[in-house]
């Protein structure tokens, strides 16, 4: 009889530390899955029962959440949509979050480690908690100007302030509108979703930080003439060699300069006017001299390789390495197999223009608690110290002269210098340009630095992507 009960019980022990374990499991470690289970509309309720913190710019919301006598309780809302889609980014029933609302989705729920005194409060108060708000750096002015000065092209603009890293725009078109993947209908939102995605202009992604990287053409030669300044190995008066065309070694390939002929006219080139006319073949010597080691490193310094936090992750910007001598000349001046976003050339631009100093980039400029307090504050920090003050104020006279008589003629600006620096990149063969324009102002004490790309263009990079940014240029100078 004792053997019986001793197996009943030995057995039933089993049961519960079976029953202890699965729970366990269930609660501990599966939590996240069960929470993000599409079927688990429980939680799906409770996400939108809370009231979302709002998303600001200049104070007035640019995404909030609207009471709404359903299930959900509140609606999340967009306010001028296109404008703001690829910031704000979207959130969603089941086709997940993108933009400031993925990259803060804690704080804007009231679940970040910051609020956990109003957490607590809502236990003892039964109240559901309220999400923070997110105050964001970008200036409303200069954000429609961008966006105006776009136009109908497809492509982006970055503007930063380069002595905060503060992001004062970030436009990408094509862009969408995130109220249709906001709605409380999950057929809708998906078949929302997959019609944007199947789009063949991809107007969900960011191409300010994200989707397909693009060749940085001429806009990469300020990096290599940056390099070559800082290393010591180069001044800005060195004469480079000069030929008309140049045949690439182990290679038949010949590359010659955008408009032809030799850089200037003479049999030697010095890297000033090299810069300033935009000529490939003596940037593809000057790389070759320096070397895939010294450029990648200062490709790193500003960047390259890293997904910088805006606080979206951007997708790293590539130069790459074990490259042959042909593939180093090439991407000496931003060919080959280069690779680069908008957000990486800003801040290549806003460096220079920062003395050498590269501030980190950032959307987020404070987020606020329900009662206004401040949870987090927007404090500069070095992102790196890509090149030393000296070099960067050599450069700066060098930039200007890209602008007042050079390549990038078409961003002057009546009575303030401009730096700048043009790119038209080739794609493969067939394919139309990349075009581009990055540059900074005023020279004296720059206020914006920015980078213009607009894919599939005609041209040149002067008679496209230059205007573009005089016109952002003209909306923040004359704030």
């Amino acid at each position: 009889m004792n053997r019986e009960l001793k197996r009943v019980s030995a057995a039933v022990l089993l049961m519960f530390v079976a029953l202890f374990a699965s729970g366990t499991v269930i609660t501990v470690f599966q939590e996240e899955n069960l929470r993000a289970d599409p079927r688990n509309v429980r939680t799906l309720y409770a996400s939108f029962s809370a009231e979302r913190g709002p998303i600001l710019v200049d104070g007035a919301p640019v995404a909030e959440s609207t009471p709404v006598d359903t299930d959900f309780k509140f609606q999340r809302v967009y306010n001028n949509p296109l404008l703001y889609s690829h910031v704000t980014g979207y959130y969603t029933l089941n086709q997940g979050n993108a933009g400031i609302e993925g990259a803060l989705n804690d704080y804007l729920t009231g679940t970040a480690n910051d609020q956990f005194f109003d957490q607590l409060s809502s236990i003892f108060t039964g109240a559901s908690p309220k999400g923070a708000a997110v105050e964001l750096t970008i200036d409303p002015v200069v954000q429609q100007a961008a966006w105006d000065a776009l136009g109908d092209y497809r492509g982006s603009i970055v503007a930063i302030d380069p002595s905060t890293g503060a992001i004062l725009a970030m436009v990408s078109k094509p862009s969408f509108d995130p109220n249709l993947l906001a709605a409380h209908d999950t057929s809708s939102v998906i078949s929302a979703h997959e019609q944007l995605s199947a789009d063949p202009t991809s107007p969900l992604d960011n191409r300010a930080i994200a989707g397909d990287l693009y060749h940085p053409g001429s806009v990469f030669k300020v990096l290599t003439t940056a390099a070559a300044l800082d290393s010591g190995a180069y001044k800005p008066d060195t004469a480079i060699p000069n030929p008309p065309t140049l045949k690439l070694p182990l290679s038949n390939s010949v590359i010659s300069n955008a408009e032809g002929g030799t850089c200037g006219g003479g049999e030697t080139v010095a890297l000033r006017d090299a810069l300033r006319l935009s000529c490939n073949i003596p940037f593809a010597q000057v790389g070759s001299s320096l070397g895939e080691d010294v450029l990648g490193e200062y490709a790193e310094a500003f960047g390259f390789g890293d997904r910088v936090q805006v606080p979206m992750p951007a997708t790293a910007s590539v130069f790459p390495d074990d490259m042959d001598e042909p593939q180093l000349m090439l991407s000496s001046f931003g060919q080959a197999s280069v690779r680069t976003t908008p957000l990486q050339i800003a801040m290549v631009t806003a460096a220079v223009a920062n003395g050498g100093t590269l501030m980190q980039p950032t959307l987020v400029e404070r987020i606020l608690a329900p009662d206004l307090t401040e949870l987090v504050a927007f404090e500069p920090s070095v992102y790196s110290e890509p090149i030393s003050a000296e070099t960067a104020e050599t450069m700066v006279p060098m930039m200007v002269a890209n602008v007042a008589n050079g390549a990038a003629s078409n961003a002057r600006m009546n009575g303030v210098d401009v730096g700048g620096k043009t790119g038209t990149a080739q794609n493969s063969e067939g394919s139309p340009n990349t075009l581009w324009f990055t540059g900074f102002a005023p020279a004296s004490d720059p206020q914006i630095a920015i980078a213009v790309v607009v894919e599939n263009g005609s041209g040149f990079g002067n008679q496209v992507a230059a205007p573009i940014a005089k016109k952002v240029f003209e909306a923040v100078l004359s704030k």
